[in-house]
């Protein structure tokens, strides 16, 4: 048992170590920043937020008995201390999804001002969004003759200011080698977040109702 004890400053040693020279993409405020811009985008289109219920974690018989360990070698303080003085550079390197530039902005607008004349035909199942986060005509004859110059140059727009966006918010963070990671969440939000009847495409190409 001593052994084991006296191996968890060196693992924290190691996970610290870890963590500060990996710049990893955040996933989850990646998410939560998609979310945000998407329900703009949407607006009264969008989906109804989903409540989370709040689950308080059940510690495991394993984490109760090395808590129990861990005070009766009085290591818990020193331990915390020693990890404080070292957390704050791990912390620098964990970065967060900022979209409030200006050009981001400008995007958001632009594509909120798009809605609502493409919402008809998403709903109609003329359009849908594609499983690589952009919209694409689905079915051609669900859209009036006489419409479809128009709608194909607004989803021409669309798909335009959705590529900007992704490679900008990329940027924006410092990272333009994120901009696949940030399609590929948005792709996943976009559908999250419509409402049902839309359609989108899964992950093989293939066309679903909502």
């Amino acid at each position: 048992m001593l052994k084991r004890i006296l191996g968890y400053p060196m693992m924290a040693l190691s996970l610290v170590a870890c963590v500060t020279i990996n710049i990893y993409f955040p996933a989850a405020a990646a998410e939560e920043a998609a979310r945000t811009i998407v329900r703009d985008v949407l607006g009264n289109e969008g989906a109804p937020p989903r409540e989370q219920p709040a689950q308080e974690p059940v510690p495991s018989r394993d984490d109760r008995q090395s808590a129990v360990e861990k005070n009766s070698f009085g290591l818990t303080d020193s331990l915390g201390r020693f990890l404080d003085f070292l957390i704050p550079p791990a912390h620098a390197a964990e970065p967060d999804i900022d979209i409030d530039s200006a050009a981001i902005r400008g995007l958001r607008r632009s594509m909120a001002g798009r809605q609502a004349g493409l919402a008809g035909h998403y709903r109609s199942g003329a359009l849908g969004f594609t499983n690589n986060g952009f919209v694409a005509v689905r079915d051609l004859k669900r859209i009036p003759l006489r419409d479809r110059t128009r709608v194909k140059k607004t989803v021409a727009d669309e798909n335009g200011d959705r590529k900007a966006l992704y490679s900008e918010i990329a940027r924006a963070n410092g990272h333009p080698e994120w901009e696949r990671n940030i399609r590929d969440t948005f792709a996943r939000v976009w559908v999250e977040e419509a409402p049902n009847g839309y359609w989108f495409q899964d992950a093989g190409g293939k066309w679903q109702k909502k």
